[in-house]
């Protein structure tokens, strides 16, 4: 992880010149409101809209959240910024980038895996950290990051809006007991107890979409987990039917958002076996597949593809 060092010179890790001059969007949109004027903390960013953030963040610091929508990662980490950002009252501002929609912001930020988040300070951009990380660490970059854009002069904040209408606002209902306990070993990395809270969750319930869905996300994270990309790609091209190499770079594929990579590399190992041995291959494609989601087009994709080799 790479955290804002204060005292530290702001590195241009990433090229964003190319985004700095395109046509911007009207003036009032949310994510590109001057520091003096009501914007709202957390707004989606476009290709088009990026140059309004770069100029928000010479006022107050912006936080770039990369993500797509069939990242398990990422929806667990977002809620988390939203919430941090949201009691900082205005002194950080954050931008949600959606990759898949995005390209070339995700290109300027050379995003390899995500959810990846970067800071933005006085226009230049300042790595922070890749991947699902902990509410109390999240606040100390943060901390740090605050400091950070002091010493370059960057001090503002933005108007909150609708603090009257939040306090108004009903408390949100808790979650089940099984899937806090999931919640909260996820925070604390401990991903073998979170996948046990989903699956007493789902022998309770084998209809609970939500412990399905969020057993396939921590199953995914406990596999890569300190996995190594290139020595894990290196393993699998020396061992092409072996399946767990495989199955490796498939997985870290998906949580890098390469996922018809994974979808390609999998469809064509169960092409090359005998119909005796594709069963686990065709498990783990399904199991992929719902954790990217059935609607997804690459799913739909490697789905019609996969019927194609079954019949």
């Amino acid at each position: 992880m790479s955290t804002p060092t204060p005292g530290s010179v702001l590195r241009g890790a990433v090229d964003l010149s190319s985004l700095r001059n395109r046509p911007q969007p009207p003036a009032e949109s949310a994510a590109g409101a001057s520091a003096a004027a009501p914007a709202s903390l957390v707004s989606d960013v476009t290709d088009a809209s990026f140059p309004q953030v770069l100029e928000l963040s010479r006022s107050v610091p912006v936080v770039v959240d990369l993500w797509a929508e069939w990242c398990g990662p990422c929806k667990q980490l977002s809620p988390v910024l939203e919430k941090v950002v949201t009691e900082l009252a205005g002194k950080v501002v954050l931008a949600k980038v959606d990759v898949d929609a995005n390209p070339q912001l995700a290109q300027g930020f050379r995003a390899q895996s995500i959810p990846m988040v970067v800071a933005l300070v006085a226009g230049q951009p300042v790595p922070l950290f890749t991947g699902a990380v902990p509410e109390q660490q999240v606040r100390e970059v943060f901390a740090q990051l605050l400091q950070l854009a002091a010493q370059h002069g960057v001090t503002g904040t933005v108007p909150v809006e609708g603090a009257e209408d939040a306090a108004e606002e009903p408390a949100e209902t808790p979650l089940p007991p099984l899937h806090a306990e999931a919640f909260a070993a996820i925070e604390e990395g401990d991903y073998p107890r979170a996948i046990a809270a989903y699956e007493r969750a789902l022998e309770e319930n084998p209809r609970d979409a939500d412990a399905r869905a969020g057993l396939g996300q921590v199953r995914l994270l406990d596999r890569v987990q300190g996995a190594d990309l290139q020595a894990a790609r290196a393993a699998a091209a020396a061992a092409p039917t072996d399946f767990e190499a495989q199955f490796l770079v498939a997985d870290l594929d998906v949580a890098g958002g390469h996922v018809d990579d994974a979808f390609a590399r999998l469809l064509d190992l169960f092409a090359s076996l005998p119909s005796e041995s594709r069963a686990p291959v065709r498990e783990r494609l399904l199991e992929l597949f719902g954790l990217v989601g059935d609607e997804d087009a690459r799913v739909i994709r490697a789905r019609s593809r996969l019927a194609s080799l079954l019949f």
